[in-house]
């Protein structure tokens, strides 16, 4: 999927392996709290590649979709999007998404979500998606706004941060208009 003339989203591969490696390396202090899971997964190399594998298994078996937003120029992964918790029944998934500090304040995470919600639509026919945020990602939050997510309600410790007490959540949605 394009983005941009230097962006698209693309399914991870085993040679993005040392990439994902250096972006989630890079990326550490800001990704820690919400994306512990993916850190620990990627903490060398080889881990990077294990976790490539995972995720595109998980996407043969439809489970969760991982994709990465790369730069065309020089095959950096600028960041990642997820679609998650896929509902196959009500037809509900849930967005995740983050970008490295280089990337950010370009849009590059709402082309993203917008592109990515296209695919789920059109692709995977859900009919909701969702992205749950903490009031304090004022970056998120505004992704949700500017993609046409509303919000719904606060979701009360939704989230636990490693090492901390349980967050409440904000729920923002947005329903396939066809």
């Amino acid at each position: 999927m394009t983005l941009s003339e230097n962006f698209t989203i693309d399914q991870l591969k085993s040679t993005d392996a040392t990439e994902l490696h250096l972006f989630l390396l890079d990326n550490t202090a800001r990704l820690h709290r919400f994306f512990p899971l993916t850190l620990s997964s990627n903490e060398t190399i080889e881990k990077s590649r294990a976790y490539i594998e995972e995720k595109n298994d998980e996407i043969e078996r439809k489970v969760n979709f991982t994709f990465a937003i790369k730069e065309l120029d020089t095959q950096k992964i600028a960041g990642l999007i997820i679609i998650k918790k896929i509902d196959w029944v009500d037809k509900v998934g849930e967005l995740a998404y983050c970008i490295g500090s280089n990337f950010e304040g370009k849009g590059l995470v709402t082309k993203a979500v917008k592109a990515i919600s296209g695919f789920a639509y059109g692709e995977l026919h859900l009919k909701v998606l969702q992205i749950i945020a903490h009031e304090t990602n004022v970056g998120s939050v505004k992704v949700a706004q500017n993609c046409g997510f509303i919000w719904k309600r606060t979701l009360l410790n939704e989230f636990t941060p490693t090492g901390e007490s349980p967050l409440d959540m904000e729920l923002y949605e947005h329903t396939n208009e066809k």
